[in-house]
């Protein structure tokens, strides 16, 4: 297997390409290292994907050398240099994971990535609070980045997580830049996602205003949150999240979508699984991720469930402003799926942006270029909430 260009690491092979570039991305973010990227992806390329083990082998390795990096800073009480290993272990040890079938495996990964995370978060993040969202009897996982430099209410976005992705990314790449700017971040991992999904057995749901609303009161309780001003946000899969939340739990001040989601899933997962029996190393997402995050075991079940999963009907009653954000490369999600919700929409306020390969961001969720779309979003925030 040859190896590509910085986006398309491993061409022939999206699978694997797409995920090494959503931990590409988070480089700015200090959160990783692109030559230790590189030298996993070097060994990738020598390995094969006819090699069932050398993906998880290969980042997990890669991660328990920084694991141990960071345990012995630790001890010596070099608390930052251990934060930065830690966070580098936490995002080796999550993609990793990606691809391995539920099971012991990949819940002894993701335990590893969660603590390398959390361990990471907490040393070089003193802004960033660890908290539990009341729900249906449960909590919800989250993380409340603080606004620097504000005192009394602020500003404050509820962000969720897209299929693969976790609070622990979210609240580096989107928290850390909305921080800067006055504005809370409240990263949560909802029924489906992240920690809720692995830990805690949370599964997915198409009526996300039920979790939307629960994180709403959340945050509008606490001393530095303006109730007035909270945002829903979502990425990836979460652009059918967010629309749906802002229908109907009306208290969210404004919408914003990091990249729409596909109008008809039904069909787009009946895509997927022919792709997937076709080649595999055509599609981003694994055999088992939709059916896993609804907590099924059977596929077919699984594209049933998928129909209740649609913005028709539903867009139209949003009243508040959104934005929908799309790259115009974007192999994940057809850019068509963007143009079509921001036509659904009736709210006289909203706004459309589709990023080229000429200016950046053309990506699934401008992954390419994280930096771009957060301040794209987060200018849109200032000057319509």
């Amino acid at each position: 297997m040859s190896q590509g260009s910085w986006i398309d690491q491993f061409p022939g092979n999206f699978m694997w390409s797409n995920a090494t570039l959503v931990c590409k991305g988070m480089a700015p973010y200090g959160a990783v290292a692109i030559g230790e990227i590189d030298r996993i992806c070097e060994r990738l390329a020598a390995r094969g994907m006819g090699d069932p083990d050398a993906w998880w082998q290969e980042w997990c390795s890669m991660a328990e050398k920084n694991e141990k990096l960071a345990d012995a800073a630790a001890f010596d009480g070099r608390d930052f240099t251990a934060g930065e290993h830690y966070l580098r272990a936490g995002n080796y040890y999550y993609t990793g994971e990606r691809f391995v079938p539920p099971g012991e495996r990949k819940l002894g990964i993701y335990k590893k990535a969660l603590r390398c995370y959390q361990e990471g978060l907490k040393r070089r993040h003193k802004n960033i609070e660890f908290v539990e969202v009341p729900y249906e009897g449960m909590t919800l996982p989250a993380y409340f980045m603080k606004a620097q430099n504000t005192t009394g209410r602020a500003t404050t976005v509820v962000l969720f997580d897209g299929m693969d992705n976790c609070k622990e990314m979210s609240v580096l790449f989107a928290g850390l830049e909305f921080a800067r700017r006055g504005i809370n971040t409240l990263a949560i991992d909802g029924p489906g996602q992240g920690e809720a999904l692995r830990l805690r057995k949370i599964y997915a749901r198409h009526d996300y205003e039920v979790p939307g609303k629960a994180a709403y009161e959340f945050v509008a309780k606490r001393a530095d949150v303006d109730p007035k001003k909270v945002i829903i946000m979502g990425y990836s899969f979460g652009g059918y999240y967010a629309p749906r939340i802002a229908a109907f739990e009306r208290r969210y001040a404004a919408c914003v979508c990091l990249g729409a989601l596909h109008w008809d899933l039904h069909a787009w997962q009946s895509r997927i699984n022919e792709q997937l029996k076709a080649d595999p190393k055509k599609s981003a997402q694994s055999n088992f991720q939709f059916q896993w995050i609804l907590g099924l075991n059977d596929s077919d079940a699984a594209l049933e469930r998928a129909k209740q999963f649609s913005l028709a009907g539903v867009a139209d009653k949003i009243t508040c402003p959104v934005l929908v954000m799309h790259g115009a490369n974007d192999r994940v999600v057809p850019v068509e799926a963007a143009h079509k919700l921001y036509a659904a929409l009736t709210t006289p306020r909203k706004t459309l942006k589709v990023f080229t390969p000429e200016e950046g961001g053309a990506e699934h969720c401008q992954v390419d270029n994280r930096p771009l779309g957060i301040s794209t979003i987060a200018d849109w925030i200032s000057a319509n909430i």
